[in-house]
């Protein structure tokens, strides 16, 4: 098992924001977050990568606790992860925006010997070539359309070299055509590296699509937990999420 995510409270004064929540994540594995907003799916992530820290619970990756570690110690075990406001520098170029995150990720400085440039310079193409971004290579971050964006933002997270991604709303805002382009590249990451992904993602039709396992919270807790097939059928989720209640069933 790579992630296990056992038992997670959180709560924010008076409101209980996550309530033993139980979540795991297989290494090939593409897993995703659902539920209304507010329902506690983006505190998940921040629970797990350490940018909030736990009331209660604990967590696991490759066997090791991950419970109290900050944020660059969970990333440099493995963890990469994206966020729902983008997280580029616009002013550099699309080529530099993947450079720097892996100059942080091996420890290396603009003062390398030019062999390891190449080396760096070598890596980068091939994550741009992943995620479709090596036409652009030259293109100011900040220039490049949305979808692109986020792309090049789930580019900067592999410079980390993540046995495990967590995406947050990967394709928010995105023209249909972006939304297909970024569902397969996300499904193609999953087999092609070998790595496990969790996301929290509104578009039904991408969840249904990629998903090998579907949580569905509401209200901070795991109501459900299958297959798509087995979410679809689900008269609880039909209720509190997906909108296929009796009534509205009768009415329609």
């Amino acid at each position: 098992m790579l992630l296990q995510a056992k038992a997670l409270l959180k709560s924010f004064g008076g409101l209980m924001a996550v309530y033993d929540v139980d979540l795991q994540v297989n290494t090939n594995e593409i897993v995703s977050i659902i539920g209304p907003n507010g329902a506690g799916k983006s505190t998940v992530f921040n629970l797990i990568t350490g940018h909030i820290p736990l009331d209660k619970g604990t967590i696991f990756f490759k066997d090791k606790e991950i419970t109290r570690l900050a944020p660059h110690e969970i990333s440099r075990l493995g963890i990469g992860r994206s966020f729902q406001k983008l997280n580029i520098f616009p002013r550099l170029s699309t080529f530099q925006n993947v450079q720097v995150a892996l100059f942080s990720a091996t420890g290396l400085n603009r003062s390398l010997f030019s062999s390891a440039k190449k080396l760096l310079t070598e890596k980068v193409q091939d994550i741009l070539e992943s995620v479709g971004l090596a036409d652009k290579a030259e293109r100011p971050g900040g220039l490049l359309a949305h979808g692109d964006q986020k792309r090049l933002e789930i580019g900067i997270a592999l410079a980390l070299n993540p046995e495990l991604l967590l995406l947050d709303e990967p394709t928010q805002g995105m023209s249909a055509a972006e939304t297909a382009q970024t569902t397969e590249l996300i499904h193609r990451l999953s087999k092609e590296r070998g790595i496990g992904l969790a996301l929290v993602e509104h578009d039904m039709k991408v969840v249904f699509s990629i998903s090998d396992k579907i949580y569905v919270m509401h209200q901070g807790m795991i109501i459900f937990c299958g297959t798509p097939e087995e979410v679809r059928r689900n008269e609880e989720v039909q209720r509190v999420y997906l909108g296929k209640d009796k009534n509205s069933a009768a009415q329609s």
